[in-house]
């Protein structure tokens, strides 16, 4: 125990969602994520230069402290070599867009035999990081524009990366909302397109395709568990709610009344999933303090995301920074598996979200924690910018 016992046992505030749900897949949600939906985005993705179903790991060592029976991890550091699991959403919505936009089919695209219809479109996004790169790769791969735009405390290093992937990024005063206006703002002004992971009222189609994109990575598990054992319970990152919408569809659909237990994990600082839940109805959250989870520093829930994840999600958790860059450095240095595996900011959300339950009595037994759990968690990101992972770690990524 003697690592979990420099764990801080900060604040942390949980929330039992009265509204969830057991049963079969709720087919009104169908419109939102459908088995179809879910098999088209698999085969596209599937048949792209690079792709490769990433790692599902081991969190043995730490399993045995928390005393429950598995605990996963699927590293999502090396997708696409972007990094991230943002790379399955981003680019395929900016390939469905090219599609309706010239009527072309995605083999046509992909070949560019529509160069000259797709070279005058332009992508626009708002992002903290990874789905801005995530677009920009899309748009660089499949030749159209990307415009991208980043708040005040984006770093430098992510910023250059969109760049260098041929976007124009464009860097606005305010948090990550502000530049989700301004991108629509301007986009609205420009006739170019938005590609972003977040809806709103009359946006949905994007989005939703964004989040189809993102089931690739669950429909990755169904075939990674070992001898076909599923977990009973899953930790996933909060933030607009696309990831936690994504993952509970692409299981629910799966796994039927069967399905684990879903429990969302945010930053204290950004957790409008959580107060929303709580509320029963939307809640915008105004960020005052960024969170170093910077992928997950979002004040407004994305309303598609939402219609699932108020039936899908049994718990809500807000945790604060404290233990982050020490999971980081747990992850990095074996002391979680017999193997070192990188984990961006971001990425252990989930895991600092379990160690804390783990270690409380009540909150274990709120979840329904024990000795026969099977856990997944989600390591969306690797270091998506290396002198952050460096300087959080100690550690060269």
């Amino acid at each position: 125990m003697r690592n979990l016992n420099q764990y801080v046992r900060s604040h942390i505030h949980h929330f039992a969602n009265p509204n969830a749900r057991h049963g079969p897949w709720p087919e009104r949600l169908s419109t939102v994520i459908s088995a179809d939906s879910i098999g088209a985005a698999a085969r596209e993705i599937k048949s792209w230069p690079g792709y490769g179903p990433t790692p599902l790991r081991s969190l043995d060592t730490l399993a045995s402290e928390l005393d429950i029976a598995t605990l996963w991890y699927k590293d999502e550091a090396q997708r696409f070599a972007l990094g991230s699991f943002k790379a399955l959403g981003g680019a395929y919505a900016v390939l469905c867009l090219l599609m309706r936009e010239t009527s072309m089919s995605a083999a046509e695209i992909s070949t560019h035999k529509a160069r000259d219809q797709v070279a005058d479109i332009t992508v626009v996004t708002a992002t903290d990081g990874n789905h801005g790169r995530a677009v920009a790769w899309g748009a660089q791969r499949f030749g159209c524009r990307a415009r991208i735009y980043i708040h005040a405390e984006v770093s430098a290093y992510r910023e250059q990366a969109m760049a260098e992937l041929g976007a124009e990024v464009v860097r606005v005063d305010g948090n990550y909302d502000e530049s989700v206006r301004q991108a629509a703002r301007d986009a609205r002004d420009n006739n170019w397109f938005v590609v972003s992971d977040t809806s709103w009222p009359g946006y949905t189609e994007v989005p939703a395709q964004v989040m189809a994109g993102y089931t690739v990575m669950v429909g990755e598990l169904f075939n990674q568990w070992p001898d076909g054992q599923l977990p009973t319970h899953v930790f996933v990152q909060g933030g607009v709610g696309g990831l936690a919408a994504a993952v509970i569809a692409a299981m629910w659909i799966h796994y039927g009344s069967d399905r684990p237990i879903f429990i969302v994990v945010e930053p204290a600082d950004a957790d409008c999933l959580l107060q929303s839940a709580t509320a029963g109805d939307l809640v915008k959250v105004d960020i005052t303090r960024e969170t170093i989870m910077a992928g997950l520093s979002c004040g407004e829930v994305s309303p598609i995301a939402w219609s699932i994840i108020e039936l899908g999600a049994d718990h809500f958790l807000s945790i604060t920074d404290d233990n982050v860059t020490r999971a980081m450095g747990d992850l990095a240095t074996k002391h979680f598996s017999d193997e070192a595996i990188v984990g961006g900011e971001s990425a252990v959300a989930g895991l600092c979200g379990l160690i804390q339950v783990a270690t409380d009595k009540d909150l274990a037994a709120a979840i329904d924690l024990n000795p026969t759990s099977r856990v997944l968690v989600l390591g969306t990101e690797g270091a998506t910018d290396p002198d952050i992972y460096r300087q959080a770690t100690g550690v060269d990524p």
